[in-house]
């Protein structure tokens, strides 16, 4: 019974890491390419402008 509570914060901990690493290669994927002004080119570059709120409308980058 004392293992489920780090097993359970093992988890997490895994999960949060995984996303940070996905947004972290988003905008590197993001800057490296100059494309904010286009739509994304992948699930990780999508996943960073969701979470650093930047996205496309008609061609013109908002932020």
């Amino acid at each position: 019974m004392n293992w489920l509570p780090l097993i359970i914060a093992a988890l997490l901990s895994t999960t949060v890491l995984t996303g940070y690493v996905m947004v972290l290669v988003g905008i590197r994927r993001e800057d490296k390419a100059l494309n904010l002004r286009r739509q994304t080119g992948g699930a990780s570059a999508a996943l960073a402008r969701k979470v650093t709120g930047c996205y496309v409308r008609d061609g013109v980058t908002w932020t």
